[in-house]
């Protein structure tokens, strides 16, 4: 996409999930609601002894919990696609895992299957799905510029 200084041309796509709340948000929102589903637990067990409610309240917040950690581990998730010279390299983030791989430019395809919402590259047989953290509109928008810049 740049050319300065007699360097290549590159192009350079990243992909990251859409995070509405931080990690210190997401534990403020968990408090919020552990404090109320608790309370009104509590309350229903002291006023009219329905103690059945306190093991519920208990699972409930445990899941939640599970959920909200899944959600923090994975906040940081990205896919990156650069594209210079003869080479196309693409790098997957998904919680700790940082995954890298080149392939040839030249001999890339794009796979585009609309009605599984999937995007791939295609190499020699394997493909590398990419566009995961994205909606379908801008998934199409990205299958547009993948195809103008593989074919160069």
């Amino acid at each position: 996409m740049n050319v300065a200084g007699g360097e290549a041309a590159q192009y350079v796509y990243t992909a990251r999930r859409n995070n509405s709340l931080s990690s210190s948000g997401r534990q403020l929102v968990f408090s919020f609601i552990l404090a109320v589903s608790l309370g009104i637990a509590v309350g229903f067990f002291l006023l009219f002894g329905a103690w059945p409610i306190l093991p519920f309240a208990g699972l409930e917040m445990a899941v939640l919990y599970w959920a909200f950690r899944y959600m923090d581990r994975h906040a940081a998730d990205f896919e990156r696609i650069t594209i210079s010279g003869g080479s196309v390299e693409i790098e997957v983030r998904e919680g700790p895992q940082v995954t890298r791989c080149e392939l040839n430019r030249h001999w890339a395809k794009l796979v585009c299957d609309a009605g599984r919402g999937r995007l791939a590259l295609r190499v020699h047989g394997r493909e590398i799905e990419v566009g995961r953290h994205l909606c379908e509109e801008r998934r199409q928008e990205m299958a547009r510029e993948l195809a103008r810049e593989l074919r160069g």
